[in-house]
């Protein structure tokens, strides 16, 4: 027993047993929990309906876990008596992990909340780019709390720091307004959902699709194949056209047949454009009217719905229908109308 009690570095051998055994222990009792509490944990988790559960167990696994595996090594090294600057550099250490890991907590429960809210409003794959813009931003705030936090506990003097940080940071401000208005769109396109990748969309005399959307700016393949880069703020400054988002297309169109034509043969023209349409699937007819006369034409106004936003869908009805009509036409011997003009000569006789 007196072997004990022999000093070595400041500590006696017992001291030493003691700190090994707390750690040893510490890390055998936290293995058994990961390996047999948290595992069968994990295999409830799966059984159930909602995610929550999934969550917890996977923030206790990824983040909570590893804390308390250095916690209990720290535990043990504290039971010895170290020298002060050595004893100083392993609080310092064990506040800079645990800072760590809190963020991590943070950004785990963050990230969890965000992808559950976009979920909630059917938000398309909302593990994509955007999500993950919106997630470095936070992180990186929280960063610079902590690294505030953390020269707090250091010893420095963080008011000065901060009050030098504000002067430097209205002058950053000043000088970056266009980029912090594109980072400010950037969450409101994020929030707002004006539209989405993968969405047809039409910007003043520009359309195309959505190919990706960034902190600063968003990217648009055109519909002749370039691509084009809009900032946020010229995009939720513009009036955009989201053809995505349309439910069904609506359709009018005119047609213009000669003056020529016998009273009953136009009589029976709104009828037969409306058979026509109404024989094709996929569409809604609204109305087909004798007009209005024009210049040089008897016009009949057609007006109905396609139901589908699908383009390609939209021109094969239409297709059809102008199939139709000239069939119809030329088997009834209507003639379509085209600018024309007649001269009349007038002979003068004395």
């Amino acid at each position: 027993m007196e072997g004990l009690n022999q000093i070595f570095w400041g500590n006696t051998l017992y001291a030493y047993i003691v700190a090994l055994g707390v750690i040893v222990i510490g890390l055998v009792v936290l293995r058994v929990i990961k390996s047999i509490v948290l595992h069968r944990l994990r295999k409830w988790a799966e059984t159930t309906v909602n995610t929550v559960d999934d969550f917890i167990i996977s923030v206790i696994d990824r983040a909570i876990m590893p804390a308390l595996y250095i916690s209990v090594i720290y535990g043990g090294i504290h039971y010895l008596t170290l020298p002060e600057k050595l004893a100083n550099a392993l609080r310092s250490v064990l506040v800079l992990v645990n800072t760590f890991f809190v963020l991590r907590v943070l950004t785990m429960v963050i990230e969890y909340s965000l992808i559950s809210y976009l979920k909630k409003r059917h938000y398309a794959d909302p593990k994509r780019s955007e999500v993950k813009g919106v997630l470095m931003i936070i992180n990186l705030v929280l960063w610079c709390i902590a690294i505030v936090f953390l020269l707090d506990n250091f010893g420095y003097n963080v008011t000065t720091i901060i009050t030098s940080l504000g002067i430097g940071g209205v002058a950053i401000a000043l000088a970056s307004q266009n980029i912090l208005s594109d980072l400010f769109c950037y969450f409101v396109i994020f929030f707002d959902r004006p539209f989405e990748i993968g969405d047809a969309i039409l910007v003043g005399d520009k359309s195309g699709t959505v190919m990706e959307i960034g902190v600063k700016t968003t990217r648009i393949r055109s519909t002749s194949g370039e691509e084009m880069i809009f900032s946020n703020k010229a995009l939720t400054d513009s009036r955009i056209h989201n053809f995505k988002r349309m439910e069904k297309r609506r359709i009018a169109f005119v047609l213009d047949v000669v003056y020529e034509t016998p009273a009953e043969v136009i009589e029976e023209i709104p009828g037969l454009l409306k058979t026509i349409i109404t024989a094709q699937e996929g569409l809604a007819f609204d109305r087909a009217h004798f007009a209005s006369y024009g210049s040089y034409s008897l016009k009949f106004e057609v007006v109905y719905n396609v139901l589908t936003s699908d383009y390609n869908k939209y021109m094969d009805i239409q297709q059809a229908i102008n199939f139709a009509i000239f069939r119809e036409f030329a088997n009834r011997n209507i003639q379509f109308a085209y600018p024309t003009q007649t001269i009349f000569n007038a002979n003068n006789q004395q």
